[in-house]
């Protein structure tokens, strides 16, 4: 059995999940009071955060996997992107997160402008998503 598909499978989901908080939960959660905005968006976000590192591991280890195998360098770039979520994750996001995690603690003063922040800044890991998941359908054709 090729890893190539399951490369795929894992970066598709990837940019699902990615494409779901931006375009359904981030409207939703904005219609919210401010209080009720943060409480909703703490726990959420922990999740997410998760589940997007943990597909993006996995695509990545079987891109890695079907390179070794296959010797198509598009394996390797698809696997570079999808693990460029990672510091993205890191350098971009967390700082944010840990400033509106701050501002849930006094109460959500301030946190419906960083959560608006946020859901832009979400648009980068549905970039990376897309861009993995592309260059996994070239090398699967």
């Amino acid at each position: 059995m090729h890893a190539g598909p399951i490369a795929l499978a894992f970066a598709a989901a990837y940019l699902g999940a990615a494409l779901y908080s931006v375009l359904v939960e981030q409207p939703a959660r904005l219609t919210l009071d401010d209080k009720a905005l943060v409480k909703e968006w703490a726990p959420s976000d922990r999740r997410a955060l998760l589940l997007l590192a943990l597909f993006a591991l996995a695509s990545a280890i079987a891109a890695l996997i079907e390179n070794r195998t296959g010797g198509n360098a598009l394996w390797l770039i698809g696997a570079a992107f999808a693990m460029a979520s990672w510091p993205y994750m890191f350098f971009v996001l967390v700082p944010l997160n840990n400033r509106l995690l701050a501002a849930a603690a006094d109460g959500g003063a301030g946190a419906r402008g960083l959560i608006a922040t946020w859901g832009l800044l979400e648009w980068g890991q549905v970039g990376l998503g897309l861009v993995a998941s592309a260059v996994f359908v070239a090398a699967l054709g």
